[in-house]
């Protein structure tokens, strides 16, 4: 979908808008001519996408914890959402080792809390619970997983985010849906593979780390260069998002369960990535493998896409290169001191080209 003026004018609610994606989805939604309303902690990196891009002025930014029900409560009795788009999530699998009672509060009782408010309100009509690909039981086989794959992911972060997709489920079963069995409003998880984009400050992930050694002048260090994800630009499940959102606001019986993920041959070794990343940056960076013995983490993930693909008739609209293109064309403008937030209003206007 890349007409968004279905949006101009509807009462967005957005969790999570300080972070990564969170950010880029703000900057859509304003330039969509949404009402924008964002509900999060303060930006959860130094330096912050959120802030360096001047969002807060686009948007109506207001600053509360997912764990906390009552101030949850009262951001939907300002924003008066017609279309609630949940992001917010302690997003890191390595610092769910380190914090999972943290990570388990934010993931799961923040998704119990934001259906608790849904629940309340009377103007919400499409909600949209954003998890992860991690969401499945992987049993690290080679055919992507479907929708209808066990869930029972495996680190604190994996499992908090299947728990959440259980949570929607049964709100959804249990107070939305009539007595004849029709749902009253759309509800949706999307399940979307790794996500690069400009901007991303974040520790413990594979373009970050790039970027910040690039930045420096040292050679990328690659904790596991043989491990399989499906990679794709951050603006590739944003806009899926929101069709999905739109879709089951102009009708219900588009709520569901949908993977969103690139094509086939862009599920990448975390080697090649940093290929594409080291030719594109240029200037003799280098990288190396450094396996340090972390916390568990999956060898190989794939999603199979062909339910949104036969829904909606969505394909993926940037290959891997496009998005590593992408992603150094913003790094190098952050770089230099320039306008990062033209950037991004110019790499969004070229997709929706």
């Amino acid at each position: 979908m890349k007409d968004l003026s279905f949006y101009r004018g509807k009462r967005v609610l957005l969790t999570g808008h300080t972070g990564f994606k969170g950010s880029w989805l703000s900057m859509v939604l304003a330039k969509a001519g949404a009402e924008v309303y964002g509900y999060a902690l303060g930006a959860p990196t130094n330096p912050s996408l959120f802030e360096i891009a001047r969002l807060k002025k686009d948007i109506h930014s207001i600053e509360g914890d997912v764990r906390d029900l009552e101030s949850m409560k009262k951001a939907f009795r300002t924003a008066k959402p017609d279309i609630v788009l949940h992001l917010a999530a302690q997003p890191i699998v390595r610092e769910s080792y380190k914090n999972p009672v943290y990570t388990y509060e934010t993931n799961v009782m923040g998704t119990v809390n934001l259906f608790e408010c849904v629940r309340s309100s009377d103007t919400v009509r499409s909600v949209l619970n954003v998890t992860t690909d991690k969401v499945y039981l992987n049993r690290e086989w080679n055919w992507g997983y479907r929708e209808c794959e066990e869930l029972n992911g495996f680190d604190p972060y994996s499992n908090s985010k299947s728990c959440s997709e259980l949570v929607t489920r049964s709100f959804k079963d249990s107070f939305f849906t009539n007595e004849d069995g029709t749902p009253r409003i759309g509800i949706s998880t999307a399940r979307a593979g790794n996500v690069i984009g400009g901007g991303d400050f974040a520790p413990d992930r594979i373009i970050p780390d790039c970027v910040r050694a690039a930045l420096k002048k040292q050679p990328i260090i690659v904790r596991n260069p043989f491990s399989v994800r499906p990679y794709q630009h951050v603006l590739e499940p944003l806009f899926v998002y929101l069709m999905i959102a739109k879709a089951q606001y102009e009708d219900v019986k588009y709520a569901g369960s949908y993977n969103v993920g690139p094509n086939e041959a862009d599920c990448k070794r975390t080697g090649e990535l940093v290929d594409l990343f080291v030719n594109f940056w240029g200037e003799g960076l280098v990288w190396k493998n450094e396996y340090d013995g972390g916390p568990h983490e999956a060898n190989f993930l794939k999603l199979d896409c062909a339910k949104l693909k036969s829904v909606f008739g969505w394909r993926p609209q940037w290959n891997i290169e496009k998005a590593i293109e992408k992603v150094v064309e913003w790094s190098k403008v952050y770089a230099s001191g320039g306008d990062v937030k033209k950037c991004m209003e110019e790499q969004i206007a070229a997709y929706q080209q």
